[in-house]
């Protein structure tokens, strides 16, 4: 298993889970898959990530609804959204209740891993945010 920062992701596509769980492994990354933000809120009284990746259109509870619920009980987790719907009004208000970045699908990979970089403070030697 990574030592690195724990990323939590959630999303109800398996295969878009598998292949950002991939993507952030090979960043040394430890990595969490959730389906639905019900399972991840679960998680969360075993283990607190250092950042959640979600998606806003999920079953149940959505990304956004997750994203405020975390606000008020966890107002310090860092939260990353995406979608494959980035409509100007839904950006605005994840970034307005503090997501850290907005991610329309597909994105570059390198997007995803400045934005995973920030939201855990990671810096590469000359103290750039990588």
């Amino acid at each position: 298993m990574n030592a690195g920062p724990h990323i939590a992701i959630v999303d109800d596509d398996d295969a878009i889970r598998r292949g950002l769980s991939s993507l952030l492994r090979s960043e040394d990354y430890r990595v969490t898959l959730h389906d639905s933000a019900e399972a991840f809120l679960e998680s969360l009284k075993a283990d607190l990530p250092h950042c959640l990746l979600t998606d806003i259109q999920l079953p149940g509870v959505s990304g956004l609804d997750l994203q405020m619920h975390l606000r008020t009980d966890y107002p310090d987790l860092p939260v990353l959204i995406m979608t494959a719907y980035p409509q100007p009004n839904l950006r605005d208000q994840a970034l307005l209740a503090g997501a850290v970045c907005f991610l329309g699908k597909p994105f570059d990979d390198h997007d995803l891993l400045r934005c995973v970089a920030m939201a855990v403070g990671r810096r590469d030697r000359d103290g750039n945010s990588i």
